[in-house]
C-alpha cells in the first residue's frame, strides 16, 4: 500500500467529514440565510481540479474514489441551498401577504425559522432570546471606534457594543461599569483603561494594581462567565511610565486569566484573516463566537489605521 496515497486519502476524509453533517443541518434548517453558495462552489472547484490531476496522471485508485465521494457530498449542499432558498422566498411571500391581509406589520407575524448554525427554534411572537454581545470599555481613544459598524462589516454573529467614555479612568471605571455596562450582561468585555491614570501609577504602582483588580472583581461578581480582554495603553511616545504600566496590565491579565492584547503591533494586524476564518466556519455550518482576542484585533486594527491619537497628556484625569 502506498503510504503517500493513504495520507492523501486521510486528508480528504478529514476535510470532507463535516460536509455530511452540514447537509443534514441545512436541510433541517430550511433556510439558506446562513449558507455561502460562493464558498461551496469554491470547494467544488478544488475537488474537480484534484480529480482532474488524478485522471491526467492515470492514478485510478481509492484516493480518486474519496475525491469523488467528497465531491458528491459537497454538491448535495448546492442542491439543499437552492431548495432552502426557495423555502425562504415562499416564507417571505406568505408573510408579506399575511401582513397585508391582516393589517399587521411583518415583524408581528408568527414565522418560525430554524437556523443551521444555531440549532434552535426562533418564533417572532415569543420573547426573543438575549443576543450574544461583546462590549468595548475604554477611554478617549476607544470611544471613537465604530464597533457596531465593524461588527456588521465583518458579519459577526454577535453584537459589538462600544461603551467607552471620554477620559475614563480606572479610578471611576467601577462606578461607570455598574451604571452603563453591567446591564448588558455581556459575554465578553474588552477593556482599555489606564492612560488617564499615568500619574497615579507613577506615584504608586501598587495602588494602581489594587484599583484595577477591584474593578475586575466587580465585573466577575456581576457576571462570572464574562470573558475579559485587557488591552495595553498606546505608547507611541515610548514613555517609560506607560511601558511599565503595560507590564503591570499584562501581569494582571495573567493573574485574572484574562486575555492580554498588546497594541505595539496593532498597525500590522490583518483583520481580513479574521474575516476569512469567520466566513469559512460559517460556511461549514459551525457556530461562530470569535475568540475575544480576534475581536480586539479587529477593533484596534481599525483604530490604528483610522483614529489619530492625541499626544500623551501626562496629567491624570480628575
Amino acid at each position: 500500500m502506498n503510504l503517500a496515497h493513504l495520507f492523501e486519502a486521510g486528508m480528504l476524509v478529514c476535510f470532507g467529514f463535516s460536509w455530511p453533517i452540514n447537509v443534514v443541518k441545512a436541510y433541517r434548517a430550511g433556510t439558506a440565510k446562513s449558507t455561502s453558495l460562493a464558498f461551496i462552489c469554491l470547494i467544488i472547484t478544488g475537488y474537480v481540479l484534484g480529480i482532474g490531476a488524478k485522471v491526467i496522471n492515470h492514478q485510478f485508485n481509492y484516493v480518486l474514489g474519496v475525491y469523488l465521494l467528497n465531491l458528491v457530498i459537497v454538491f448535495t449542499n448546492v442542491l439543499v441551498y437552492f431548495r432552502n432558498s426557495a423555502l425562504d422566498k415562499r416564507r417571505e411571500v406568505s408573510a408579506a401577504s399575511g401582513a397585508k391581509g391582516n393589517g399587521v406589520n411583518n415583524a408581528d407575524s408568527a414565522v418560525k425559522v430554524l437556523y443551521a448554525h444555531e440549532e434552535q427554534m426562533v418564533t417572532d411572537r415569543e420573547e426573543p432570546a438575549r443576543k450574544y454581545n461583546i462590549a468595548l470599555l475604554g477611554g478617549t481613544y476607544a470611544k471613537d471606534i465604530p464597533a457596531q459598524k465593524i461588527g456588521q462589516d465583518f458579519n459577526f454573529d454577535f453584537e459589538l457594543i462600544n461603551r467607552s467614555s471620554f477620559a475614563l479612568s480606572i479610578r471611576n471605571a467601577r462606578e461607570y461599569f455598574e451604571k452603563y455596562v453591567a446591564g448588558l450582561n455581556s459575554d465578553g468585555i474588552i477593556i482599555q483603561l489606564g492612560k488617564e491614570d499615568r500619574e497615579l501609577f507613577k506615584a504608586n504602582p501598587s495602588n494602581f494594581d489594587t484599583i484595577y483588580l477591584e474593578f475586575i472583581a466587580a465585573i466577575k461578581a456581576c457576571n462570572s462567565k464574562c470573558r475579559l480582554a485587557l488591552v495595553s495603553i498606546n505608547n507611541t511616545m515610548k514613555d517609560s511610565t506607560i511601558s511599565a504600566m503595560n507590564n503591570h496590565i499584562s501581569a494582571i491579565a495573567q493573574a485574572e486569566q484574562a486575555v492580554f492584547v498588546n497594541l505595539e503591533n496593532a498597525s500590522l494586524w490583518n483583520p481580513k484573516s479574521v474575516q476569512s476564518s469567520l466566513d469559512f466556519a460559517g460556511a461549514m455550518g459551525l457556530s461562530v463566537k470569535k475568540p475575544i482576542y480576534d475581536v480586539a484585533q479587529v477593533l484596534y486594527s481599525y483604530a490604528a489605521k483610522n483614529i489619530a491619537e492625541e499626544e500623551m497628556n501626562p496629567r491624570a484625569a480628575v
